[in-house]
């Protein structure tokens, strides 16, 4: 990782975000005094954040979720944040947000930068329109998020992010014929899985036996412990973890 990057990522960090004070007049859409009700308890994931009048998508992986309490948990994309959220009438204010370090190769850090910025610039108008939700600034940007069910272990398509593959390796369970499927990051895999009271007893691994990377190589050595055994799951929303009966952790998240 260059040093450009690292400086990048060093000024993520929001310990706290100053916000800026600022107002602005709700559209008909607008929740007024209904608006913690409104935005509060939902997954929301963020579709893009529009500012200056350019438009940024954002990864599948960024979205926020506001409590009851007002506690703030989110992903800006591969970081994590957090913060207090303040309502007044239509508006919200997100405070003290703070946010994780790490390097993200398949995240623009800049993206993340311009999320949590705006995201921390004082009164936001909250505007929902069905599972539409939209953030407005005094400036006129905007975050645009959606409402996103929770994913179920089957018929799900799961991206491994850890241990990393570089985002190649995915597995599905297809509830119908009671099989897994997907890629190690290299070779392909199948195998019979049953499900119940929070575990998954996975049949022997069927493989393709193509040469990787060495690296790569590792990563599904560490895949494949996951089979001929049985495995507990947990599911969070969009994330899943799954642990092998030595305790080998794979984490993986939704696709889509």
């Amino acid at each position: 990782m260059d040093t450009k990057r690292l400086a990048a990522l060093a000024a993520l960090t929001l310990l706290p975000l100053a916000a800026a004070c600022g107002s602005q007049d709700a559209g008909s859409e607008s929740v007024g005094a209904g608006a913690a009700a409104s935005v509060t308890g939902v997954h929301w994931a963020v579709d893009d954040v529009t500012v200056d009048g350019k438009k940024s998508d954002a990864p599948g992986s960024a979205w926020l979720k506001i409590a009851d309490g007002g506690k703030v948990d989110g992903s800006l994309g591969c970081n994590n944040f957090g913060a207090e959220a303040a309502f007044a009438d239509s508006h919200v204010t997100f405070e003290q947000l703070q946010s994780t370090e790490m390097a993200c190769e398949n995240v623009p850090v800049n993206f993340e930068q311009t999320l949590a910025r705006t995201l921390a610039d004082g009164d936001l108008t909250t505007e929902v329109d069905g599972d539409r939700l939209t953030l407005t600034t005094a400036d006129g940007d905007r975050v645009a998020l959606s409402k996103q069910k929770a994913a179920t272990l089957q018929d799900t398509k799961w991206n491994i992010t850890s241990p990393d593959t570089d985002g190649k390796a995915h597995l599905t369970i297809d509830r119908k014929s009671g099989q897994v499927s997907g890629s190690l990051g290299c070779n392909k895999v199948k195998a019979e899985a049953t499900v119940s009271d929070g575990r998954i007893t996975l049949g022997t691994a069927s493989t393709t036996r193509m040469m990787c990377d060495a690296s790569l190589m590792k990563t599904e050595k560490t895949l494949l412990g996951l089979f001929g055994g049985t495995v507990e799951y947990r599911i969070d929303h969009r994330n899943l973890t799954l642990t092998s009966e030595n305790g080998e952790r794979v984490n993986a998240t939704a696709a889509g």
